[in-house]
Parts: C-alpha cells; structure tokens; sequence
C-alpha cells in the first residue's frame, strides 16, 4: 500500500502540483491520523480537492469527473433515493438506457461494501459505472439535485403554480429558481436524444419547441407564451449574449457536462414579429468525432477512401448540401491520417471540435481574415495537410488550388448535388479548366440517412416496384419502420452515409482540360468502376438498414432507373 502512495506522491512531484518536502509532511501526518495520503496532502492544504481527484482518477486508470459543471439527469436521480445517496455519499450522474449503464460519482470507486449496497436497492439489469469525484462535491450535489423537481414535466407543473424570479437567472448553481431547471432539462433530454438542433419558436399565443433529430423535425412540446421572456433570458445568460438587445441577431456559445460528458451549443438568436428565435446546433463531441471505421462504409467504398488519403499531394473534395455530415467526414479522415509526423492546419467557420495536435483557426469577422488570406498565412505554416472549411469564392478556390499545386496535401467542401457535379461548379466559380485538370485527387459526394431501428424493424417481401428500383428480380425481404421505447417510437434509430467515391484518373483529367459534358464525364467514371449514391444507398435497403422511403427523401433515385 506504500508504494501506491509513495508512487501517487511521485507524480504529485514530478508534474509540479507539491515539493518533495511536503511529501515527506503529508506522509508523517498519515502515519500519525492514519488517513490515506491524498487526504493528508488535502488537509495540510498542499494540494486542492479537485486536483487530488484528477490526478487519483489517472494513477487508478478511472475517469474523474467535476460535479460543478453537472447536469443533474433526471432518471439517475430517481433510480436512488436521497437517503442512500447522503448513507454512502454517491451521486447519480446519468442513465443510459440503451446499455443499461448508471454512472455513479464516488469518492472510493473501489469501495465495494458501497457498490453493493446501492446494487441491492436499484434493478438487477442496470450496471454501475463508478468514477471518482471529491467528498464535497458530492455532498453539494446531493443537496443540489435532491428535493428539488428535475424532470421536463415536473417542472413545468412546479412553473405552472409559481412565479419567475428573473434576478436568479444569471446563478447557474441556482436550482431553487425552476427555470434554470427546466433550461437544463430541455438542453440534457435533446441531447439524450441525439437531436442536432434545438428550435425554440415564439409564436402569437405559445412556445414551439422541436428537435431535430436524425434530420428530421420533431415537435417536442408547446410551452406557454408568458414562459419564453424567462427562457430566452436564461438561454441568453448561459450563451454570454446581451439580455437588453433583441431587435439585432446575436450569435454566442454555450458548454455543459450532459451524461459525464461535455457538450456545446451553438447559439443563434434572431429577432422575429413574435419575439426571439433561438435555435442551438448541438456539438457533441463524442457523436462529432467518429473514427472513419465506424462509418460502416462498404469495403470497397472505403478502400477507394483510403488510396485518396494515401496520394501525397492535391485537392480533396467533400459535397452535399447543408447538414449532409461534410465537416464530420472531413475531421474523421484528418484524425485518421493525425499522426506526430505531419503537420495539420485547418481554417474553419468557426471550429466546432478540438482536435489534439491539428493546429486549427477559425475565421471570423473581429480577426479580418478571410479563407483566401487564412490559407496565404497558413502556408508560411509550414504544412503537409491543409483543411479549408469550404470553397466560396474564386479567390478561395485560387488559394486552395495554388496549396495543391505546391506540394500540399488540402481537404475542402462545396455545395453541390453530386461528385460529377463539383467540376462544373468549380468551373463556374472561376477556377480554369486546365488548373483543376491533374490537381483534383478525388471527390466525395454523400447524404446522412436514417438508419431502421435493430429494435423493432419488420420483414416483408418485396414489391415488385421495389424489386424494379433496386434493379433485382429474385424475391428479397425489405424491412419496415415500426416504433418502440427505444427509438421514441420513430421507428428509425441513427443516421448513416451514403458515400460516392469519384477518384480522379488520368482519362478524368483529360476530359476536364478538354471541358467535356458531365454526361460524358459520368460515363467516363463509371467505366473506372465510379458507383452512384442511388446505387450505394440501395445497397443499404438490400441490407436491411434503411427504406426506399427514406432514400428517397434525401437521394434523387430516378438515376438508379435510367
């Protein structure tokens, strides 16, 4: 046991936080109180609570967590009664209903007589999740978020017989005052549901609140009009944006622990004839940052996405429209290529997630710096990789290209329907024909889709124009959304790419010096094996993921029939 503590000692001195001396003290105290070390270096005051935790949390190859910053969950809250909570000194954090997890905030994770008195008081199916978190903080949470109502309804209820105190809305610890509570209940139940944006919508005489959730609206609740005032104030608090101005737009940032783990959102407010349109992107970085291996890409989709990143020099194109998954393809395939070797520097609008070891900038308009000055700085940067947010303007396509044909390696997006159609595009922009010939590496085309739910999905057979569409003529089964508990009943549970991959070969660039029509070039790539997205999404409905329905909802498949 002393060489635990002695090692725990050791890096408390090697990283700065305490002197050898004060090791030395906080080891002559433990031997005469008998209290472990961590607690006597606490006690002397050598060291705070909350680094002790973070750095017992490290030597115990445990996640640590900060109680402060919080969302208190309120379907962990109800799985322990108050009084085991205060008996043990254990927090609830958060539930995952999926994987039956309970995350549970302790001050000895492997306190085991503990572990099993709170396994004995909730359902056998749930697991715990034990992770450190200091003494105190726990005691502060269980006063916190006990005795006061956390779910979205409850708290309604409670703001239905109370009055709003607008003065405490500024007090993010204040969780007597409702509608802190409710704010952070409506934030944390978007983001258990995975909704990539929040709406809230004033209308004449209520609040319309819908998510989005797998690209699709969904009407969540309607609040009443005299709750939006306290709301929007609150939202407005959290974001840092001025609560007196609501005839401008105004756009601002908010971060929060939601389930353990941090979340942002990106705030925009706009000024409409019924009052203030907030709507808030969510950034979750555990959804935003995919290893490109899950993407359940088709083999040789995802070979074809491997030789691209392989080639050392050129230009990379992502396409879609707005919401397609381009900035998650493009900072999957950096952190697959991410290594100490090369240097990676990005320019975005604004940066969304932080990445270890890229070198990332966001342009805005307090910096005066645009795309095409960003990259001109960016090179005297001395990259390998360079990611550009997006092509606007020839001035950015001029710079991006110019990157290209220096050596570097550069990864972009543009608005367009397809792969085929980012030539003429470019084009149009104002790039020559004979610069993009030999400097284009390949091209992405993609769509997100909704993926069937594994819950609840039901066979059938095959129509026989769904059989016509997909271009087969034996019976196959095709599966049918049908709703449960675990996909609120949608019927569709998470979203997927569907992928075209256009590598450039020497016969593409020669067609594009030469101008041909996208007709002719369509035809050209697909003699060197170029698969569509109609084609690649139907693959999909063959496997049983997804619908022709739903296809159709976001890819054109009249071309899979010509």
């Amino acid at each position: 046991m002393s060489e635990v503590k002695l090692r725990l000692g050791d890096q408390l001195v090697e990283k700065g936080l305490i002197t050898e001396d004060q090791v030395t003290i906080a080891l002559i105290e433990q031997k005469k109180t008998g209290k472990m070390i961590g607690q006597a270096l606490i006690d002397l005051g050598f060291i705070s609570e909350h680094i002790m935790r973070d750095m017992l949390g490290e030597a115990l190859g445990r996640d640590s967590i900060d109680l402060t910053s919080v969302t208190p969950d309120a379907d962990a809250i109800e799985l322990i009664p108050k009084q085991l909570a205060q008996r043990h000194n254990v927090i609830p954090v958060s539930f995952n209903h999926a994987e039956n997890n309970l995350v549970l905030a302790m001050k000895d994770i492997y306190d085991v007589m503990v572990l099993d008195r709170v396994s004995a008081n909730i359902p056998a199916a749930i697991n715990l999740v034990p992770v450190l978190a200091t003494e105190s903080e726990i005691s502060d949470a269980i006063d916190r978020f006990y005795g006061y109502e956390m779910s979205v309804g409850g708290i309604l209820q409670e703001l239905a017989t109370g009055i709003v105190d607008y003065d405490s809305l500024d007090d993010a610890e204040e969780y007597s005052q409702p509608i802190v509570r409710l704010v952070d209940a409506l934030l944390a139940d978007a983001v258990k549901r995975e909704a990539s944006d929040i709406h809230f919508e004033p209308e004449n005489s209520f609040l319309r609140l819908r998510y989005r959730i797998d690209g699709v609206m969904f009407q969540i609740r309607s609040l009443h009009k005299d709750y939006w005032a306290a709301i929007s104030v609150r939202l407005k608090v959290m974001a840092s944006l001025n609560i007196a101005e609501n005839r401008v737009p105004q756009d601002g940032r908010i971060s929060m622990r939601v389930g353990g783990r941090t979340v942002d959102f990106r705030v925009s407010v706009l000024p409409t004839i019924y009052g203030e349109n907030i709507v808030l992107r969510v950034l979750d970085r555990a959804k935003g940052l995919m290893p490109l291996e899950n993407f359940n890409l088709q083999a040789d989709t995802f070979a074809k996405l491997r030789l691209l990143m392989s080639r050392p020099a050129g230009i990379i194109l992502v396409t879609g429209p707005t919401g397609s998954g381009k900035t998650t393809t493009l900072y999957s395939m950096l952190n697959f290529i991410n290594s100490i070797e090369v240097n990676i520097m990005t320019l975005e609008d604004p940066v969304e997630y932080p990445i270890n070891m890229i070198r990332q900038t966001s342009i805005n308009e307090v910096s005066k710096m645009d795309f095409a000055s960003g990259i001109r700085s960016i090179m005297r940067q001395d990259p390998d990789i360079i990611l550009v947010g997006e092509v606007r303007d020839s001035a950015t396509a001029e710079m991006a290209f110019r990157a290209a044909m220096t050596g570097h390696q550069v990864y972009t997006t543009l608005h367009t329907n397809s792969a085929v159609g980012a030539i003429p595009r470019l084009i149009d922009i104002g790039v020559p024909a004979d610069i993009l010939a030999g400097n284009i590496i390949g091209i992405i085309g993609q769509r997100l889709i909704r993926v069937l739910c594994e819950h609840c999905k039901k066979g059938r057979p095959a129509e026989e124009f769904e059989q016509i569409i997909m271009g087969v003529e034996e019976a196959i089964t095709v599966f049918d959304p049908v709703g449960c508990a675990e996909c609120f009943d949608i019927g569709y549970r998470g979203r997927t790419l569907v992928m075209e991959v256009l590598t450039v070969t020497d016969e593409l660039d020669e067609m594009i010096s030469k101008k041909a029509t996208m007709l002719e070039f369509r035809n050209q790539a697909r003699e060197s094996g170029f698969k569509t997205m109609p084609e690649e999404g139907l693959r999909l409905v063959q496997g049983g993921r997804t619908t022709i329905e739903e296809l159709s909802r976001v890819v054109d498949l009249t071309a899979a029939l010509k």
